[in-house]
C-alpha cells in the first residue's frame, strides 16, 4: 500500500517526522519490527530469565530514551524512528503479557479495552488536529498524538493475535493466515475500491501487528506448541539483521522521503 506525498525540499515535507512515502518497504520493516516485538519480550524475559516484570522496566526505559530523542529531533531520521517503533513493539507486547499473566486479566477483556482506547486516541487526535493523516505530523502535538496511537496498536494487536492464536486455539500458522488475509482485503480494497486512504493505513497498521507476532510465534515456539523450533535467539536475530539491512537502504536511497513525480510538458 503506497501513500502519496510531496518532494522534500519544500519546507512542509522537511518538518514531517515519519516517513513520508508509505512503500512496501515500510510495511515489510513494520511486519519485522512487530515479530521482533514478540520474540525480543520472550528472550528477554525467558531465555534471560528476566522475568516479565524487569523486562518490561528495562525496555520501557530504553524506550523512554529512544521516543525522546525521536520527539526532540527536528526532521525525520531512518534509523532513530525505526528504533522507536521496535521499542514501542516490545512495550506493547509486554503491556499486554503484563495484564494477562500478572493481572491475570482475559484476553477478551484486554482486547475490548485497547480496542476502546485506540478508538479513544483517534477521536482525540482528530478533534484536536482534524486529520490522522501520517503526512501531517509535523508539530510536536501531532507527533505525541501519533506515537500513542502506535503504541496503542501494538498493546491491541497482542492481544487480539493472542486471542485468536491462543485463547481460541486456532494455533499460530492458521492465525498468521487469518491476519493476512484481512490484510489483503484492506489492499484490495484500497487499490481495487479507492477505500480512504488514511482509514485503509491505519487498519494495515492494526492488522500487522498480530500477523507479525502470529509468524514470529510461529518460527519461534516449539513444535509441542505450534511452532517451527527456531527459537527466541535466532528469530530475533535474523528478523534485526534484516531490519537493519532495509533501514541502511532507506537512509541511503531515501526511497521513503523522496517521491519523483514526473513533469508534464504541453
Amino acid at each position: 500500500m503506497t501513500m502519496k506525498s510531496f518532494e522534500t525540499g519544500s519546507g512542509w515535507a522537511d518538518r514531517v517526522k515519519v516517513p513520508i512515502v508509505i512503500t512496501i518497504y515500510f510495511w515489510i520493516i513494520k511486519i519485522l519490527a512487530t515479530t521482533v516485538g514478540e520474540t525480543a519480550a520472550d528472550f528477554l524475559s525467558v531465555n534471560l530469565h528476566l522475568g516479565l516484570a524487569n523486562t518490561t522496566w528495562l525496555m520501557s526505559g530504553l524506550l523512554v530514551i529512544v521516543l525522546g530523542t525521536q520527539l526532540t529531533v527536528r526532521r525525520y531520521i531512518p534509523w532513530l524512528y525505526w528504533a522507536a517503533v521496535v521499542f514501542v513493539s516490545i512495550v506493547g507486547t509486554l503491556i499486554t503479557d503484563n495484564l494477562t499473566d500478572q493481572l491475570n486479566v482475559p484476553l477478551e477483556a484486554s482486547t475490548a479495552v485497547f480496542a476502546v482506547a485506540l478508538a479513544a486516541a483517534f477521536l482525540l487526535w482528530h478533534a484536536s488536529e482534524k486529520t490522522l493523516s501520517i503526512h501531517s505530523i509535523f508539530t510536536p502535538r501531532r507527533e505525541v498524538f501519533y506515537w500513542v496511537a502506535i503504541l496503542l496498536t501494538f498493546a491491541l494487536g497482542t492481544a487480539g493475535g493472542d486471542l485468536v492464536a491462543e485463547r481460541f486455539d486456532w494455533g499460530y500458522a492458521l492465525s498468521a493466515l487469518i491476519f493476512g488475509m484481512a490484510i489483503l482485503l484492506v489492499v484490495v480494497a484500497y487499490y481495487s475500491l479507492r477505500a480512504d486512504a488514511v482509514l485503509a493505513f491505519w487498519i494495515a497498521y492494526i492488522l500487522t501487528r498480530p500477523f507479525g507476532a502470529s509468524c514470529g510465534d510461529w518460527l519461534a515456539k516449539p513444535a509441542d506448541f505450534g511452532g517451527l523450533g527456531l527459537g527466541t535467539v535466532a528469530t530475533s536475530t535474523v528478523f534485526l539483521a534484516a531490519i537493519f539491512g532495509l533501514v541502511v537502504y532507506l537512509t541511503k536511497t531515501s526511497k521513503d522521503v523522496l517521491l519523483t513525480i514526473p513533469s508534464t510538458k504541453e
